[in-house]
């Protein structure tokens, strides 16, 4: 079965694709405002881009992991989410405060998509 990876480098992928299945990286915004929402928002477009190059969409998303550091901005990452997600087709999903790798991050989201 053929592996496919993009924007690798000697430490990780950020996406790989095995057979009918999309194992995106933890995203984080590239630029990372002091707003959760609009970090939220930078992340599910890179998130949108990265399924796009290896054949899926937000619609086939199975699984979500959203990291805060912080709970409390679950609201505001939540209005980001809401108005993004396929609503027909919701993946399962997780929320859980996390020290992320520097205080900058306010959000990364990690997903499993199907082809």
């Amino acid at each position: 079965m053929t592996v496919t990876r993009i924007d690798k480098s000697h430490r990780m992928s950020q996406g790989v694709r095995h057979g009918d299945t999309i194992y995106l990286a933890g995203q984080v915004a590239d630029n990372p405002l002091p707003d959760a929402k609009a970090q939220t928002e930078e992340i599910l477009k890179k998130i949108e881009g990265l399924l796009g190059r290896l054949g899926s969409s937000k619609g086939n998303l199975l699984s979500a992991t959203i990291y805060l550091s912080d709970i409390r901005n679950f609201d505001a990452m939540n209005s980001a989410w809401d108005a993004w997600v396929d609503q027909e087709n919701p993946p399962a999903r997780a929320t859980v405060q996390a020290n992320l790798a520097a205080t900058k991050y306010l959000v990364e989201i990690m997903v499993i998509a199907a082809a």
